[in-house]
């Protein structure tokens, strides 16, 4: 028969334990949008986060950021070449290989963020099986690392503008509006499969055959303007209902200059988005309570 004894505690450590901050984790009882407090605590981890995301994306590449710049005028160079000649946008005086490019850099920064949001909550499963912290940051962080891809991006779209003798005019400061817009419904969306992909994890499989037609139904390498020509107003606001519709015809508008503002899209674009980002959070926030268990 053994016998143990319980280690003793002097005084001063004692009150240290009596004194020491206990946290209580406890799951909501209702649907809620996220702490705002909370999260501005932890201000400073999303920050980390986001740099970690940058440090690894490029890792052992021999290119690194220069994917950024080749995948866009890669693209753009073939929808010219093969496109070009059968599709003209409305307007003129926009060449057409700037009116695809305009709509690829918005588009492929809405893609990725799309599909690095969507696998976040699994791929960073250590994490968020171990420690406590506000869930949501981790799609968000890796959205916003996509943020210096984009400005790299733009600084390309801005010199091809020159090269072909365009000066953006004062509505270009309308295009963070636009990159806003972007953001909210890849957030939105990501914040919808990243928690999807949780407990079904062929989210993924299904996500870039879902990207690629997504592509097709905005208006990147044909103007929106098809669209109401042939179903007119209807036609226009369903086609809204893709938010990228408004978001890239409105950066398109605002880095050219040429055409009218499109109202419409950008009205619709701007309410699907938010309703993306509303019913996003709430489902997030309802999957939290058991993420770590099922992931």
């Amino acid at each position: 028969m053994s016998q143990s004894s319980e280690p003793t505690l002097s005084a001063d450590e004692s009150g240290r334990q009596a004194s020491a901050p206990r946290t209580v984790i406890r799951p909501s009882n209702r649907w809620g949008l996220p702490d705002g407090g909370e999260l501005w605590r932890y201000r400073e981890l999303l920050w980390m986060l986001i740099l970690r995301d940058l440090k690894v994306r490029y890792q052992q590449t021999v290119l690194g950021l220069a994917w950024t710049v080749i995948q866009p005028v890669a693209l753009m160079t073939i929808f010219t070449l093969f496109l070009g000649r059968y599709i003209q946008p409305a307007e003129n005086a926009v060449p057409y290989h700037i009116f695809v490019l305009t709509g690829l850099v918005l588009w492929q920064f809405f893609a990725r963020a799309l599909t690095d949001a969507s696998t976040s909550l699994v791929v960073n499963e250590r994490v968020v099986t171990k420690v406590y912290f506000p869930r949501v940051l981790v799609p968000t962080s890796v959205i916003l690392a996509g943020v210096p891809d984009f400005l790299i991006a733009s600084l390309i779209l801005l010199l091809f503008l020159f090269g072909t003798g365009l000066v953006p005019g004062i509505v270009i400061l309308a295009a963070p509006l636009f990159v806003l817009l972007t953001f909210i419904a890849a957030l939105g969306v990501g914040l919808w499969l990243s928690a999807l992909d949780v407990n079904y994890r062929d989210v993924r499989y299904t996500l870039s055959f879902l990207t690629q037609l997504w592509m097709f139904a905005s208006p990147i390498v044909y103007p929106a303007e098809v669209v109401h020509e042939k179903w007119g107003l209807a036609g226009t606001l369903v086609y809204g209902l893709n938010p990228m519709a408004g978001a890239i015809e409105g950066f398109r508008w605002s880095i050219t200059g040429a055409g009218e503002f499109p109202s419409t899209l950008v009205t619709v674009s701007v309410l699907v988005s938010g309703l993306f980002i509303i019913t996003g959070l709430y489902y997030f926030q309802q999957m939290q309570r058991t993420l770590a268990d099922h992931i």
